[in-house]
């Protein structure tokens, strides 16, 4: 049972409830929706600010979805880790890749641009002052200044909030391998595909 009780579409704020599109999806889509409606204005902002993340994303869906599955699993963020997104898969996203996360250095089906974007990531989400001047000049070799703002903005939404959300432990609705205890990772035959 999540630590923070969900709002029903009814309880949400109009404005929030027209924004996120609330009566045309599922509970498992409406997500974090659903407790930050609690707080309406933040989460009008904070959805502003996803949604101009995957509007004007130049970074290619692939190389976001692998980044965001990999930082879920070090944030033990059940929800994330359960969820698919279809525009990563119509951009080549496999489960075979999602298992090449658990060790992404020593993957086959990785580019140099993904395995250092996923490195990038990882050390956000559990040694960010390992991020020095080498590393970012590894990520020059395969991105552009802009694209490294734009992965660090999408870097830095996945880590604080796939924590917040680890912490309220959304489980009710995930398929039963999310809900389980201990340890559990993004790679597996039972994800959840969102719009």
């Amino acid at each position: 049972m999540s630590r923070i009780s969900k709002l029903t579409v009814d309880q949400l704020d109009p404005d929030l409830r027209r924004m996120s599109r609330a009566d045309d999806k599922t509970p498992l889509e409406l997500g974090l929706t659903r407790i930050f409606g609690h707080c309406p204005e933040m989460a009008k902002g904070l959805s502003a600010f996803a949604g101009s993340l995957k509007v004007n994303r130049t970074l290619p869906e692939r190389l976001v979805e692998l980044v965001r599955l990999r930082i879920a699993f070090h944030n033990q963020c059940r929800s994330c880790m359960a969820i698919r997104y279809t525009d990563a898969l119509k951009d080549g996203i496999t489960e075979d890749l999602v298992c090449s996360l658990e060790k992404p250095m020593e993957a086959d089906g990785l580019t140099d641009a993904e395995k250092i974007a996923i490195r990038y990531g990882e050390l956000f989400a559990t040694n960010h002052l390992a991020i020095d001047d080498a590393f970012y000049d590894k990520l020059r070799e395969h991105f552009t200044e802009p694209q490294i703002v734009e992965l660090g903005l999408n870097v830095a939404m996945c880590v604080g909030v796939g924590r917040l959300s680890a912490t309220w432990d959304m489980v009710e609705e995930l398929p039963e391998r999310f809900r389980a205890d201990g340890e559990v990772t993004p790679w597996g035959a039972d994800a959840v595909i969102m719009r």
